[in-house]
């Protein structure tokens, strides 16, 4: 691999994209082997939401951890050993005997694999400008979607022709290769030159912007979760489809949902602010889970259609949000702060697959698509009134990160931040 002709940021926004597709797989993609849990491990469902869960309690438990070593140590240093390791704890999740192993390799397997949420952002944010950043970092979020579809098409056929394990044998492959790619060829970005000793005040000193953020990505968790973890169930068991022709169907919608985020990016970079497409789309989410809820309670194909709407719409916030928590938080807070906006985010979505699923086994599945409708209001109604500068920028540094170099790339980066003087990154409020 010649990485000479590829400029640098385009190779560290593929690593990171590439990390962070596999860590999805692995990590959040297991939901699609739940009919495979309950047949081959005779689990009931709720059961099988708790091992569903196992990687998630992993993530929460390693997620400041990992920012704390990207912040410290270099993002490189963060993903490479963070996936080599997580793809180790796969290998024994496939040769696991019993359900309480095959936990606690799953839990060892996210707390490793955590490192791509904490780390992966920063690798992207660090080497492009502010007008940049929101189409850079929903490619890097696109990953989300591309895992979970490339989960959804190919664990469920591994899992009938060859039980969990050999499902557990793809994640463990995927998190090794792109372990050992970003070990390889990672470069952690510039950062901004202190005098020795010096320490940056950290970012929640300054007001509740990083909390409101916390608390709105923790909001759309649910609707999101609730989502991806039964789909697949709710087409198998209330609309009677095959577990491989739903699997292909859910898989074309997530790459779709791919697509969501990209454009959400250049929205943002377009308007020069991450908070007001974020409210958007987030209004546009809850009211699809409400015809969503409708949809199923009466069994109408529309139902169908809005879930498979609801697959892309759920996931079309996530880099909004990442992106104006590393850049408000800054070079030196970055880790830390996505380490603690993901937290926010597990500690609501550890709950969500088995509470769900109690749900969903007692009163069906339009109670917890309604529940998902008011936690996406619930999430505009906490968003910030506005976006706020970062207090350190992360490009200073001549012939940094800034794809264009010099005075022409600071100005660029200076008329992204000046033209929201009507509501954008400037804003003070």
């Amino acid at each position: 691999m010649n990485t000479q002709r590829i400029p640098r940021r385009w190779l560290m926004l593929a690593l990171g994209t590439a990390g962070q597709t596999a860590g999805t797989t692995a990590l959040y993609g297991l939901a699609y082997l739940i009919p495979a849990f309950r047949e081959d491990l005779g689990v009931s469902l709720a059961g099988a939401g708790l091992i569903v869960s196992c990687p998630v309690v992993g993530v929460l438990l390693g997620l400041y951890g990992w920012g704390l070593v990207a912040d410290r140590y270099g993002e490189r240093l963060a993903l490479g050993a963070g996936l080599s390791a997580a793809a180790a704890a796969m290998a024994g999740a496939a040769c696991a005997d019993g359900t309480r192993t095959l936990g606690a390799f799953l839990i060892l397997a996210g707390a490793f694999g955590s490192c791509v949420n904490s780390a992966s952002g920063r690798l992207v944010i660090g080497w492009f400008p502010p007008d940049r950043r929101g189409v850079a970092m929903g490619v890097r979020q696109a990953s989300q979607p591309l895992g979970t579809a490339l989960a959804a098409a190919a664990l469920p056929p591994l899992a009938q022709h060859g039980g969990p394990a050999a499902a557990f044998g793809l994640c463990a492959v995927l998190c090794g290769v792109t372990g050992a790619a970003t070990a390889l060829f990672a470069v952690d970005p510039p950062r901004p030159e202190r005098p020795a000793g010096t320490r940056t005040r950290a970012p929640y000193r300054d007001g509740s912007h990083l909390w409101r953020l916390h608390g709105v990505a923790a909001a759309l968790c649910v609707p999101q979760f609730v989502v991806t973890g039964f789909a697949l169930l709710f087409l198998t068991g209330e609309r009677g489809w095959s577990a491989v022709a739903a699997g292909a169907v859910l898989a074309a919608v997530n790459l779709a949902g791919a697509v969501v985020r990209l454009l959400a990016g250049w929205w943002s970079d377009t308007a020069g602010s991450r908070i007001r497409p974020m409210r958007w789309l987030a209004a546009a989410t809850a009211v699809d889970l409400v015809l969503l809820a409708a949809g199923a309670a009466r069994d109408s194909p529309a139902g169908t259609a809005a879930l498979l709407m609801a697959s892309a719409l759920t996931v079309s916030t996530n880099g909004l949000h990442n992106t104006a928590v590393a850049e408000y938080a800054g070079p030196d807070w970055a880790g830390r702060a996505l380490g603690v906006h993901g937290m926010g985010q597990h500690a609501a979505i550890v709950l969500v697959p088995p509470l769900a699923g109690a749900l969903i086994a007692d009163r069906g599945h339009p109670p917890a698509f309604a529940l998902a409708a008011v936690c996406a209001v619930l999430a505009v109604v906490l968003l910030p009134a506005a976006d706020r500068a970062p207090r350190t920028a992360w490009t200073t540094a001549p012939g940094g990160p800034d794809p264009r170099g010099g005075a022409a790339g600071a100005a660029v980066s200076r008329a992204w931040r000046a033209g929201s003087a009507a509501g954008g990154p400037t804003a003070r409020r």
